[in-house]
């Protein structure tokens, strides 16, 4: 069955969010003793920030709340809210897909975030179902996001394409049973 739907994540995919998390991430690290190499951050894309901070914390043996850091470094990713923008190749799939039936956004930010986002990059109005976070217990690589988006556009998973920027999420689409569409090469 080829694709119907369309769903996309949202950071690094629709939105130029990434290298701004990363600074806001760097700029809370050192005060908590957090080490978060780039290639890491990269790696963790998809995966959302309290599960980072819950994650690195434990690895790295420390005794900072990750509640606490999961805030300090939201507040820092908002005060540099400016830096986002679109990515336009991506936006323009988006528009063509918007166009053709229902589509939707599935990504590991937090609702107000995902909302703040979309409206930044004035986009909101395309996506008839915004599947976030808070919406389900497992996140990327699992295939929740993604298999929540389709049920709520009324599609069949098989009938699903998925718009990704990240090798997680790339495996939670394919896990979910869509096709799994990587627009890195998109980026260049």
């Amino acid at each position: 069955m080829a694709p119907s739907r369309a769903i996309f994540d949202l950071d690094g995919t629709l939105a130029d969010t990434m290298p701004v998390h990363f600074r806001a991430w760097c700029d809370v690290a050192a005060r908590f003793g957090v080490v978060l190499p780039e290639a890491r951050f990269y790696a963790l894309g998809g995966v959302p920030t309290q599960h980072i901070a819950r994650r690195l914390v434990e690895e790295q043996g420390l005794a900072v709340d990750p509640g606490r850091l999961t805030v300090e470094k939201e507040a820092a990713f908002l005060a540099r809210f400016h830096e986002i923008g679109p990515i336009d190749a991506v936006v323009a799939i988006a528009r063509r897909a918007a166009a053709e039936a229902p589509i939707a956004i599935a990504t590991g930010s937090r609702r107000e975030i995902a909302e703040r986002t979309l409206h930044a990059i004035g986009i909101r109005e395309l996506f008839a179902v915004v599947v976030t976070a808070e919406d389900t217990p497992r996140h990327k690589p699992e295939p929740d996001v993604f298999l929540e988006a389709a049920r709520r556009l009324g599609a069949e998973p098989a009938g699903c394409a998925v718009y990704e920027d990240t090798e997680l999420g790339l495996e939670a689409a394919r896990r979910a049973g869509m096709v799994a569409i990587d627009v890195r090469p998109l980026l260049r």
